[in-house]
């Protein structure tokens, strides 16, 4: 013989209030531990995007600063101007030196 239970619409179920408050406290306690992980992958997941897009800012950063595609520090742009007055020196004296040369000649 089997021991079914019959379960309809009319059917009365007696529960303390202990019990009720518990389930309740139950559901609560789940709902906010779920919202709490979901919080918790949403931020993992912004991190995550951050941390990919600086790390190909970084290597973008890597390959274009030695060739001078993403400009120059201060102090060599400053450096530059100081080496250009000084070619266009040289070159002068160059110049001057080939002048005498053919002077002496």
């Amino acid at each position: 013989m089997a021991n079914g239970i019959d379960l309809t619409e009319s059917s009365k179920v007696n529960l303390d209030v202990k019990t009720l408050v518990g389930i309740i406290f139950l559901v609560l306690a789940m709902g906010g531990g779920y919202v709490t992980l979901q919080g918790q992958i949403a931020a993992l997941q912004l991190d995550v995007v951050r941390l990919q897009d600086q790390q190909k800012m970084n290597t973008e950063f890597r390959i274009k600063w030695p060739r001078g595609e993403l400009g120059a520090l201060p102090d060599d742009a400053k450096q530059d101007l100081k080496i250009e007055y000084l070619q266009k020196e040289v070159e002068g004296l160059q110049d001057d030196f080939e002048e005498l040369e053919k002077e002496i000649q």
